[in-house]
């Protein structure tokens, strides 16, 4: 297969998408300028930082069970493409919907060394689909 030269450089620094790399621990060790515009954090304040940095509180501990897991035992529920739906937390608190998608990554002995996220903010999406439902629950209840 004949990969364009550029293609992974255009892909990793694009703004559409975040993608976002850890190392075991879950420090972030790759953050490009998507994750800046969705999550609003200049990649200088990431690079290091824990990604408690984009999980709300209340599910950090779930978060970091499964991420311990997957580290463990080298499997994820989310490895093979599977878009996962969380919320996520900007620069300044808000709280968003975002959809992403995880792949492993693995050290020359091909021991889990890291994960990469590619990451896309659906909080629009999200909003209209809860305030159709809450329509149509409206309308369903009237006689």
């Amino acid at each position: 297969m004949n990969i364009p030269a550029g293609l992974g450089e255009a892909l990793l620094h694009s703004a559409s998408d975040a993608i976002i790399a850890t190392d075991r621990e879950g420090r972030i060790t790759f953050w490009n300028p998507g994750a800046e515009r969705i999550f609003g954090f200049p990649a200088g304040e990431t690079i290091g930082q824990s990604l408690d940095l984009i999980i709300p509180e209340n599910l950090r501990a779930r978060h970091w069970e499964g991420f311990r897991h997957t580290m463990a035992t080298g499997t994820s529920r989310y490895g093979h493409g599977d878009l996962l739906s969380v919320p996520g937390l900007t620069k300044d608190g808000r709280r968003i919907s975002v959809e992403f998608t995880i792949v492993l990554l693995r050290d020359e002995s091909q021991e889990v060394a890291g994960t990469v996220a590619v990451m896309r903010d659906v909080t629009k999406r999200f909003e209209e689909v809860r305030e159709l439902r809450r329509k149509l629950a409206e309308a369903g209840g009237k006689s």
